[in-house]
This record gives C-alpha cells, structure tokens and sequence, in this order.
C-alpha cells in the first residue's frame, strides 16, 4: 500500500493538485492507495469515481493540519505492508512523527517556490528540519535540485524525477474546428496557457509582439488562463495596439485547450524569478510539446528539463523583450518551429507517466 499526505489534490485546480492526482492514479496501478487531502466543497463526486481511497480532512485551517497528521499516524500505526508515504510539500510531513518516517520510506517532493526562504530564515529552518525526516526529497526539476542544495538540504537526499503526463486524448473534429475558427488566417499562431502572475514573463512577451507586429502584422496571440496579472496585461495589450492580435481567454475546457495548444505554432512562457516565486518545471511545455508545438520558455527555472535549446525549442531571458522577440523571429524563420515541435513531441515521450512512475518504484 501507498500512502499519500497532501495539501492539494483534484478536484481543485493547479499544477501540485494534477502531479498528486496523477502520481495517485499511477501508483494505484501497482497496489492500494489510500490519500489523505484537504476537504474540498466539490469532492465527494470526484472521489467516488477514484480507483483508491480517499480521506478528507475538514475544519479549521489552523488545526487541520494536526487533525490529519494524527489520522496518518493512526492509519500507518495499524496497518502493515505500507511501502511509502507520499508527500507533496514539506509541510504536509512537518507533523508526522519521525518514528514513522523511519519505520516506512517517505518521499517529499519539492516544487520551487515553497523552499526558496533565506537561509537561516524561520521557513527555512522548518523545512530543513521537516525534510531531514524524509528518506529521500524528490526535485521537479534539476533547477530545484540545485536550489535546494543552495538553501541547505543535503545533495545525497535529492532526486530529481520530473512530473509525468499522459498521452493525450483523441479530440474531436468539432472542437478542432472550434479552436482551427479562434485562430481563423493568423501567421503565426501563438499561444500562453498558464496562470497570469508576474513570475511567468507574459509582460515581457507583450512588449517584445509590438515589433513582431510590424512584420507579422496578421499574427495571433491567445493566452489561456487567469489570474491577478489579468487586467495589467490587458491593459498593456490596448495601450500597445495590439488588442486585435492578442485574445484573452479565461477558461476552456481541457479538450478545447488541447485543441488550441494542436493548432499553434508557438508556445510562450519566458518565466523569470519574481522575489522568491519561480517556476520550478512547467507542465505546460510537455502539454504543447505532445502536440507539436514548439516552446519558447526562460533561462530562469525548470524549464531547461523540458525544452532543449536549438532543438525542440529556445531558452531565453524572460525580462529581456528583445530576447524574446529575437528567439520567435529565428524560429518563424524557414519555419524552423515546425522542425522543432516535431523534435519536442519525440522529445516528450520521455516524460510519459509509465516511464516516470518506475523511478519513484525503484527508490521505494
């Protein structure tokens, strides 16, 4: 049996709660799992269509995490043949008592941004002493590996094992249709599916199309999601001029999504360190590399896992505009972005949730 702590799992939304959910489903391929989450208003259908079972954990935030703490220990003391505890952030072990952590392998992923406090911080002396109790500390990417060692864990405790992903679903011709229809004429397609916050370098990306406007003036730029940078980068769109070749969509639906990221030519995300936010891998490179789709992602953060620069994609400076439009004028050259999605989609096979799963296996 495996058993799983996290604070973010399905159905809620984001990237730590798709990595828990998928890791879940992977895992109960290869035995019984049992997952202990946060209470969320919308899971009880979710859950009962899950091959493994799932206990939430309501109440007050502040004493939660001490009410599902002591379910864990409750379930690990009384059942045998558990053959890991699963934790998706140091705060999800921090509580868990170090006898059981000794007595099963536990593994604590890390993500970027939730170790990155200043050495000898308050933070950062919690999750050293949180992560000391896990047998090994799983890294997204070889980015966080080296971040981590900079904030002191120990090298020997890292592994690096990047998220997996599935191979995606057929998608039907109407909704092919539908997204071939948003995108009507435009040359070249290009497209953003991500969170709109600062770290995630789409400023710099808006700036930079101006010049790319002058020629490529039937360009299309459809950036996919939400969040508190929306109305900034909106507003950065009108005052360029470019509100005709920039289209802000809030929310799809996955098959939609996925049928967008198939007809782009272009996947941008030139992320960058805002304070000590940073982007620890991005999952939405593989997603627009399983359909072609070249990626243009930033030297800072996990991306460099992902995208291999001159071949499946380019690496750039996020905060650098000219950079940024310097790498989509190379890759809209002789169509060089067709050679390159060809490339990233062979390339991200490797990431493929069958292969990913056997490494965490193999340290278990």
């Amino acid at each position: 049996m495996f058993v799983i702590v996290t604070r973010n799992f399905p159905p809620s939304i984001g990237g730590m709660q798709s990595l828990m959910g998928d890791l879940a489903l992977n895992f109960s391929e290869h035995g019984p799992v049992k997952v202990f989450a946060d209470a969320d208003d919308e899971s009880d259908d979710f859950d009962k269509k899950q091959p493994y079972s799932i206990e939430r954990i309501g109440g007050i935030k502040l004493l939660q995490k001490y009410r599902k703490n002591n379910q864990v220990e409750l379930f690990c003391s009384g059942h045998k043949g558990i053959r890991a505890i699963i934790s998706d952030h140091w705060k999800s072990i921090e509580k868990i008592s170090h006898n059981i952590c000794a007595q099963i392998p536990t593994l604590c992923l890390i993500h970027g941004k939730e170790i990155n406090h200043t050495k000898g911080s308050l933070s950062n002396t919690r999750m050293l002493s949180s992560l000391k109790k896990a047998t090994y500390v799983i890294a997204n990417s070889e980015f966080t590996r080296k971040l981590a060692i900079s904030k002191g864990v120990k090298a020997n405790k890292i592994k690096v094992i990047n998220p997996g992903i599935f191979p995606p679903k057929k998608i039907s011709k109407k909704i092919i249709t539908k997204a071939a229809n948003i995108f009507g004429k435009s040359s070249p397609k290009l497209i953003s599916v991500t969170r709109l916050v600062k770290r995630k370098g789409l400023h710099s990306v808006i700036l930079s199309l101006k010049n790319l406007q002058a020629m490529y003036p039937n360009f299309l730029y459809v950036i996919l999601g939400s969040g508190e940078q929306a109305d900034q980068l909106q507003s950065l769109t009108n005052n360029m001029g470019l509100e005709n070749n920039i289209l802000f969509l809030e929310k799809t639906s996955v098959e939609l999504k996925n049928a967008l990221l198939s007809e782009s030519d272009i996947f941008l995300m030139p992320s960058i360190q805002d304070g000590a936010s940073v982007e620890g891998f991005g999952i939405s490179f593989l997603e627009a590399s399983m359909f072609k789709t070249a990626c243009i992602g930033g030297k800072i953060g996990g991306a460099s896992d992902i995208i291999k620069h001159g071949v499946t994609g380019f690496l750039c400076d996020g905060e650098d505009q000219a950079d940024i439009y310097d790498s989509l004028v190379m890759m809209m050259k002789k169509e060089l972005y067709k050679k390159m999605g060809v490339a990233a989609q062979a390339y991200s096979k490797n990431f493929l949730w069958k292969i990913q799963i056997k490494k965490y296996l193999k340290l278990i």
